[in-house]
């Protein structure tokens, strides 16, 4: 079924936009705080339990289709080829190093995103930006899909606490789908509801992988 369309804005109220960027400034001078603190501990635990590089960077799909660069701790190992993963390939869980296992459950992998959220490129809430090359596939290829980039992409969604991890058809499909209901119908509410949603994941690790 054809998805109604979307002005070339997300309809919110002023009060709405202005309230939820004053919270995206003040979030992501938190976050970079804890980012700096959490990454003294992994500079000391990397060489033992995540051999390699700090930082992780990936070109991601932005509001308007434009790329940015995200950066992130780094919790894989490189790829043994340097091949890219397939738009909907399952994630390589075999890379996941043993410090990177905690990594990805607490969510410290997803602090420095705040860099994003401070300079404008990311929200802390919005749809989940994916990689640049996937992206153009589902904007072809999956319903609703295109509509995500009318707001600032999200460290953390209504898809993310709602579907969890997707990396097939038929789970990014349902991902566009959360992410369009956000768009259409995006609230102070809503967001107070995501945001503790999300604090319980990083508590209790629910839909991290």
């Amino acid at each position: 079924m054809k998805p109604p369309a979307l002005n070339a804005l997300a309809d919110w109220p002023s009060v709405f936009r202005i309230g939820k960027r004053s919270l995206d400034i003040l979030s992501a001078l938190l976050g970079l705080f804890l980012a700096a603190i959490a990454a003294v501990f992994l500079l000391i635990l990397n060489p033992f339990f995540n051999p390699g590089p700090l930082l992780f960077k990936q070109q991601r799909m932005g509001m308007w289709g434009r790329p940015f660069t995200m950066w992130k701790f780094r919790s894989m190992a490189a790829a043994a080829d340097g091949a890219e993963r397939d738009p909907t390939s399952p994630l390589e869980t075999d890379r996941i190093t043993p410090l990177g296992h905690f990594i990805r459950r607490s969510r410290i992998d997803e602090l420095p995103n705040f860099w994003s959220v401070l300079s404008g490129e990311m929200a802390l809430v919005g749809p989940r930006p994916d990689v640049w090359e996937h992206a153009q596939w589902f904007t072809d290829n999956i319903p609703y899909y295109k509509y995500r980039v009318r707001v600032r992409p999200g460290i953390t969604g209504l898809a993310q606490i709602r579907g969890g991890y997707a990396d097939q058809v038929i789970t990014i499909n349902r991902k566009a789908r959360y992410d369009y209901y956000y768009i259409r119908h995006g609230s102070a509410m809503m967001e107070v509801y995501i945001i503790l949603r999300t604090v319980s994941v990083m508590l209790f690790g629910t839909g991290a992988k």
